[in-house]
């Protein structure tokens, strides 16, 4: 089987994501996706990445994924070169499992697990339909649209919200109620004021759902780690499952500093690529709880060594979904092949809206876990008609 075509689809609708296909001269495809910068992601699949898989042996993953992956440069960061690799690489995936009539989950070794647990993000429907992403949220500014505007219900009713994820099954949530003081300042200071507003929203949690609800707090890398620092020692006595990427990424030291003296337990990071960034991060003793982005880190290939890595430092990971459809199924395979998974975040406003106008099949959610897939490969395809939308840009490079 040889690899003959390379195409990418992306729709205006929603500007940051792109799809990959990967076709073959034995009539299988296999679909990949990443997120931001999808016309320079695009730009770099047909120029680059094209003339290197094409007439490939799509079966030999981890020769075209390091290839892809580290390249003449070897690059490290989850830029324009990493996105495309890890597009690709879901893509290999998804293929790999079609040919062998399989889930990739099975192909990775089986199942560890016979059900995921997830967490609730409390994102609304148009998160991450903006070509900037919004998260900053100024309390009374805005009204909710729908059952699920979760972004705006953490602000204005966290209690009603809690209780509304507990009565679908939801047995932890993620919120961000201190993005909009770190807007304020950037991210240099946080008043009197702005710490109650934010530690507000946790007390009106527990106080409705008690110790029913697993509640994480994301800091989105927006503080300092003066600032960061004096916002947990306040925090902790509401007892946050993590508090996630409490400052920017980049500083092992710093993050080990932010953990001894906060009290809460770090979880990191969606935005690092590659194994190298993770293995500093936890040789340096600064994560308790390790996620990882498939459509940023490298791919499957890569996101199955950080998993291994952070199994080795008896660390737990939680991959991470705020982005697409069919990174969240690569994501939970991923996950399901995983002993230490503990998580697979979801977003119910995602799953319940326009997750399903994209892609044939979404994880089954069921009582606040995710269901084994069971069909081949990643178990999804783009949706008819998709490609024919008047807003869908497709372009591809063939033999």
């Amino acid at each position: 089987m040889r690899i003959t075509a390379v195409e990418t689809i992306r729709v205006e609708a929603f500007p940051n994501l792109l799809w990959v296909e990967l076709h073959t001269d034995e009539g299988l495809f296999g679909l990949g996706e990443t997120f931001r910068g999808a016309q320079a992601v695009e730009t770099y699949v047909h120029s680059m990445a094209a003339p290197m898989l094409l007439g490939q042996d799509p079966s030999d993953i981890s020769r075209l994924q390091r290839q892809l992956l580290r390249g003449y440069l070897g690059f490290n960061g989850s830029g324009v070169e990493t996105r495309a690799a890890s597009a690709i690489d879901i893509a290999l995936w998804d293929l790999f499992g079609k040919a062998n009539g399989k889930p990739v989950y099975q192909m990775l070794g089986g199942k560890c697990h016979d059900r995921m647990r997830t967490y609730n993000t409390c994102a609304g429907y148009d998160y991450n339909s903006q070509k900037i992403q919004r998260r900053l949220i100024e309390k009374g500014a805005h009204q909710t649209r729908g059952k699920y505007d979760d972004q705006i219900a953490f602000i204005e009713r966290p209690d009603e919200l809690a209780l509304s994820l507990l009565e679908e099954g939801f047995t932890a949530m993620k919120v961000w109620p201190f993005d909009g003081a770190a807007g304020a300042s950037d991210g240099q200071f946080v008043s009197a004021q702005q710490m109650r507003q934010g530690l507000e929203v946790f007390e009106k949690i527990r106080l409705a759902v008690g110790d029913r609800m697993e509640v994480m707090c994301e800091f989105h890398s927006m503080w300092n780690t003066t600032s960061a620092i004096a916002i947990a020692r306040e925090l902790r006595q509401y007892r946050p499952f993590w508090a996630e990427d409490p400052i920017k990424m980049d500083s092992p030291q710093a993050l080990a500093d932010y953990r001894r003296h906060a009290g809460i337990p770090v979880c990191g990071s969606e935005t690092l690529a590659t194994q190298g960034a993770f293995r500093d991060l936890l040789a340096a003793d600064a994560l308790d709880i390790v996620m990882l982005d498939l459509s940023w880190c490298g791919g499957i290939t890569e996101a199955r060594k950080i998993a291994a890595l952070a199994d080795a430092y008896q660390k737990p990971v939680a991959p991470h979904d705020c982005t697409g459809p069919v990174v969240l199924m690569a994501s939970l395979h991923l996950a399901f092949s995983a002993p230490n998974a503990i998580f697979q975040e979801v977003v119910r406003a995602f799953l319940a809206t326009f997750y399903r106008d994209l892609v044939t099949e979404l994880p089954v959610l069921n009582q606040g876990y995710l269901e084994l897939p069971v069909a081949p490969g990643l178990g999804t395809a783009l949706a008819p008609g998709l490609k024919q939308r008047e807003d869908a840009v497709v372009r591809r490079t063939a033999l």
